[in-house]
C-alpha cells in the first residue's frame, strides 16, 4: 500500500506525533509499504517532499512543499498551494509528482487537538479518501473527556466521579468553582483539560492551593475542563482493534515513575515501568477487556485504541478513566507493546491499522448520498 502517514499539528501534543509517527513509518517500511511523510507544522501548514519530519523537529526546511487537500472526492490527493515561476500549477500537472499523489490510505498520526477530535476527519470525510481511526463522532467523543464519561456512565459502565468547570466560570467565579469541586470531590483530585491528551495540562491537587494551581494551568489548552476524584488504584491498560467486531489485546500496568503518569513520567523520564501482562487475577483481566471492547463501541471508535483503567486498591473496583483514539506509537508506548505481547508485531499491526481503514471506507462507500422521490 502507499500509506500517506500525517504528523506533527496544531496540538500541545506535536512533539509527541513526532516521535509516533518516526516509529509507524518505521514499521510501515518493514511491512513492504510506501511511506509518503506529510508534516503538519505547529501553525497548521502541510509539507511534503524533502523530510518533513526532519523540518518539523528542527525547523530547518529544505525542499519541502506546501500542500493542502481539496475537501472535495477525487483523484489528484494533496495539491501544491505555493506557486510555482510566480503562477500556481494546475492541479492536474501535480497529481503524478512523487509525495503528491493519491495515496491508498491516510495514517493520521495525530494526538491532540486538530487531529484525534473529529476535525481533521472531517476533512477526509469531505474528501472521501480512506483513513486510519475513528471517525468524526467517535474521534470528537474519545477527545472530550466530559462527554465521554457521561455517556459511559448512562450506558451503565464504571466511571469515577468527576465535574465538569468551564473557563468563564473559574475566571469569573473562582472561589465559588473551588467550593464546589471540594464539596463534591474533596482531596487529592486531578485538573485536567477536557480536550487533550498525554496528561498535558494535569495537575494532582492535594489542597485549595494546589487545586487554584491547577486549574489555572488546565485553562491554558481548553475552555472546558475537567476535575476528577482522586482514586488510590492500581493504573491498567488495555488496546483494542477493529471495527464492528474489535477484540482486545491483553491487560497491561503502568508504575508511574513520578507521583502520577504525567508528561514527564511519559515521555522525558526512565522511571516508569510497564508491565505485560499485568499480574491481575484472570477474573479481573477479562473484565477490563470485556469493558475495553464496551468503551470502545459506546463512543463509536474504530480501527484502534486504548482504553485505561483505575483498578481501586483495597476494594478491587474498576474504573474505565479515559479512551485514546490514536494512541501513542513511540518507542516506549504501550499500544504497540500491548499487541506485541498479545502476539501482533508492530509491523503487522501498522499493516492490519490500515486495512481496517480500507475495509471502514468501503462500508461506508455502500451509503446512497443521493435520493431522488420515485413516481
Amino acid at each position: 500500500m502507499r500509506v500517506g502517514v500525517l504528523f506533527g499539528g496544531r496540538s500541545g501534543e506535536h512533539q509527541v506525533s513526532l516521535h509516533s509517527a518516526r516509529a509507524v513509518m518505521h514499521a510501515l517500511q518493514q511491512a513492504g509499504h510506501e511511506v509518503v511523510p506529510i508534516g503538519i507544522t505547529s501553525e497548521g501548514r502541510w509539507l511534503v517532499g524533502g523530510d518533513p519530519l526532519h523540518a518539523l523537529s528542527s525547523g530547518e526546511h529544505t525542499s519541502e512543499r506546501a500542500v493542502a487537500m481539496l475537501p472535495q472526492p477525487g483523484a489528484y490527493g494533496l495539491v501544491a498551494v505555493q506557486p510555482t515561476n510566480g503562477e500556481a500549477p494546475p492541479i492536474e500537472d501535480l497529481a503524478g509528482q512523487a509525495g503528491l499523489a493519491g495515496v491508498d490510505v491516510l495514517f493520521p498520526v495525530l494526538h491532540g487537538t486538530y487531529g484525534e477530535d473529529g476535525t481533521v476527519q472531517g476533512l477526509f470525510e469531505l474528501a472521501a479518501v480512506p483513513y486510519a481511526g475513528a471517525g468524526v463522532l467517535g474521534s470528537a467523543l474519545g477527545m472530550d473527556k466530559v462527554v465521554q464519561k457521561t455517556l459511559w456512565r448512562g450506558m451503565g459502565l464504571p466511571v469515577a466521579d468527576y465535574l465538569s468547570v468551564t473557563r468563564r466560570d473559574l475566571e469569573r467565579s473562582p472561589q465559588v468553582v473551588m467550593d464546589l469541586i471540594e464539596q463534591s470531590l474533596g482531596y487529592p483530585c486531578f485538573t485536567k483539560p477536557a480536550n487533550l491528551g498525554s496528561s498535558v495540562g494535569v495537575s494532582k491537587a492535594s489542597n485549595r492551593t494546589e487545586l487554584d494551581q491547577g486549574l489555572k494551568v488546565a485553562a491554558q489548552y481548553d475552555a472546558k475542563l475537567i476535575v476528577e476524584r482522586g482514586v488510590d488504584a492500581r493504573e491498567l491498560e488495555v488496546g483494542v482493534l477493529g471495527n464492528e467486531e474489535p477484540t482486545a489485546s491483553v491487560v497491561g500496568e503502568i508504575l508511574p515513575g513520578a507521583e502520577f503518569y504525567d508528561y514527564r513520567a511519559k515521555y522525558i523520564d526512565n522511571g516508569s515501568q510497564a508491565i505485560i501482562p499485568a499480574d491481575v487475577p484472570a477474573h479481573i483481566s477479562d473484565e477490563v477487556r470485556r469493558l475495553a471492547v464496551a468503551a470502545f463501541k459506546a463512543v463509536t471508535a474504530s480501527g484502534l485504541a486504548r482504553v485505561d483503567f483505575f483498578l481501586e486498591r483495597g476494594t478491587e473496583r474498576l474504573y474505565v478513566n479515559e479512551i485514546n483514539t490514536m494512541p501513542g506509537f513511540t518507542e516506549i508506548s504501550m499500544y504497540p507493546k500491548l499487541w506485541e505481547a498479545s502476539g501482533v508485531p508492530f509491523p503487522e499491526l501498522v499493516t492490519r491499522i490500515a486495512e481496517l481503514a480500507l475495509e471502514r471506507y468501503q462500508e461506508r462507500s455502500r451509503n446512497r448520498t443521493t435520493y431522488a422521490v420515485e413516481e
